[in-house]
């Protein structure tokens, strides 16, 4: 990458590249400062509410609610830099809150099935039954193993994986890799 800090696939720079700048200026009130923490974060966000299952208008009221903990305590925050972490936990255990309250205690496993126009009946078929057999090994799965994988589809960079998970930053590649070797033994 030219001229900038590494970034993970959130667009999370993997190591601070200003992000204890923009808070400290987030702090004084500069809206520049702020809609560059919300651009940068919030599909983190996104993501760890839509594993927790919740729909979007639920994983909505998290992301929100996360940006709202943040401007409360945003004087009392330790660690700048650490803010990606922070939000991760926040939106974490506001999902979980929000998910016990709603009743749903497992992700849904229900995936959308695209079928590329070009493609005959017989490979659309079996395209949709192994998808059909991956989303029930995928919910077979314990839920943080779900999670998990649903972070990792997303791309999220290892320290963010970690703070959303509650799990130390060396655990995550062991963990990943459990998780899917599981996986594909319950697909065969």
């Amino acid at each position: 990458m030219r001229g900038g800090a590494a970034k993970g696939v959130f667009g999370v720079p993997l190591h601070n590249d200003g992000t204890e700048s923009l808070v400290v200026r987030a702090r004084d009130g500069d809206g520049a400062a702020w809609a560059r923490l919300v651009e940068r974060y919030s599909p983190m966000l996104w993501t760890i509410a839509r594993g927790h299952g919740l729909n979007d208008a639920d994983s909505g009221d998290v992301v929100q609610t996360a940006w709202l903990r943040l401007v409360e305590r945003l004087d009392e925050l330790r660690d700048p830099p650490a803010v990606g972490g922070w939000l991760a936990t926040t939106a974490r255990h506001e999902s979980a809150r929000l998910a016990a309250r709603r009743g749903r205690d497992l992700p849904s496993s229900a995936a959308p099935v695209v079928a590329a126009l070009d493609r005959a009946p017989d490979q659309v078929v079996m395209a949709r039954e192994r998808l059909g057999q991956v989303a029930a090994a995928l919910s077979a799965l314990p839920r943080r193993c779900q999670m998990l994988l649903r972070l990792v589809a997303q791309a999220a960079c290892q320290a963010e994986l970690a703070a959303a998970l509650r799990i130390p930053v060396g655990s995550v590649g062991p963990t990943r890799a459990r998780c899917l070797a599981t996986l594909r033994r319950l697909v065969r």
